[in-house]
């Protein structure tokens, strides 16, 4: 909502969050422990054992994962690289990610951030959108965090589309947009090896909008990292549109922040969230491994 002041106009946040797309109440659980962290995005999850969770708690994660999009398991100090990737596991197929540096499992990838090994995490992103199949969730676990900084956000983006007005929804509707991983993987790589992965990951061309598989929810599909273009739009205008849209994800109002420590793991939605990791803790050591689940094709 806008309002001028005077020859000033500012521009107001959301008056209205949802927490679900029908505004039904939340699930109840009796196998786990659920703390929400804000109203809509984020929950402490209590009583679970990554390394060795049952039937039951697996079923109540599977629907407390749609409803409140990122998960914190603390202190999970014991889980292993294969316990990791086998929990994950229970939600599908994983990813191997053909770029990002492993530790030592195909399916676990590794980031370990330093002084002399700066990351480029700290943007707002969906992961491997420049996929077909982008992930549908990713499951990162910490092994060493420095004694502060490091934290990650989410960005909720159900709510995230829900705020826009009116009329930029209307002008988004049937839109897609381009996703290319060259402005930023491709950075560090021969001419060769560029052009070896550019044939073997061409452009994708998703929804700006894209409706969730499970829930039915509309969310903003779009990111800093890796869309470089609304498709069929003026190049000037498209721009300014994406701007715009990039923007939207900034909001405080959708976000939820994670502090760190060693046994910490998230897990998040990855078609319903995006993410920043913060890069403040330089020249100290942040390592964390990350598991990904094979997702649907946006639509």
């Amino acid at each position: 909502m806008q309002v001028t002041i005077g020859d000033h106009q500012i521009e107001f946040g959301p008056k209205r969050l949802r927490l679900r797309a029908d505004d039904a109440p939340p699930a109840t659980y009796e196998h786990i422990g659920v703390r929400p962290v804000t109203p809509f995005i984020g929950a402490d999850i209590e009583g679970v054992d990554l390394a060795a969770p049952t039937p039951q708690q697996i079923a109540e994660l599977k629907t407390t994962l749609l409803e409140r999009k990122v998960l914190f398991f603390r202190d999970q100090q014991h889980l292993t690289a294969h316990q990791h990737r086998d929990f994950a596991a229970h939600w599908g197929e994983l990813e191997v990610h053909p770029i990002l540096d492993q530790g030592g499992i195909p399916e676990v990838v590794r980031f370990d951030r330093g002084q002399d090994n700066p990351g480029m995490e700290n943007i707002w992103h969906v992961d491997v959108t420049w996929k077909d199949r982008p992930p549908l969730g990713s499951v990162l676990r910490a092994i060493e965090v420095p004694d502060a900084g490091g934290d990650t956000l989410w960005s909720d983006m159900g709510n995230a589309y829900d705020a826009l007005p009116d009329d930029i929804k209307e002008r988004i509707d049937g839109l897609t947009a381009t996703h290319d991983f060259t402005p930023s993987f491709g950075l560090g790589m021969t001419p060769d090896k560029l052009a070896q992965m550019q044939a073997q990951y061409p452009p994708q061309h998703h929804p700006v909008v894209r409706t969730h598989p499970e829930t039915g929810r509309k969310l903003l599909f779009v990111n800093s990292l890796f869309t470089t273009e609304i498709d069929g739009v003026d190049p000037v205008e498209g721009r300014e549109l994406l701007r715009r849209l990039l923007d939207q994800v900034k909001m405080p109002d959708f976000q939820v922040r994670l502090r760190w420590a060693p046994g910490t793991v998230a897990f998040w939605d990855n078609r319903a969230t995006q993410h920043y990791a913060c890069s403040d803790y330089f020249p100290n050591r942040r390592v964390m491994e990350r598991v990904a689940i094979v997702g649907d094709v946006p639509a």
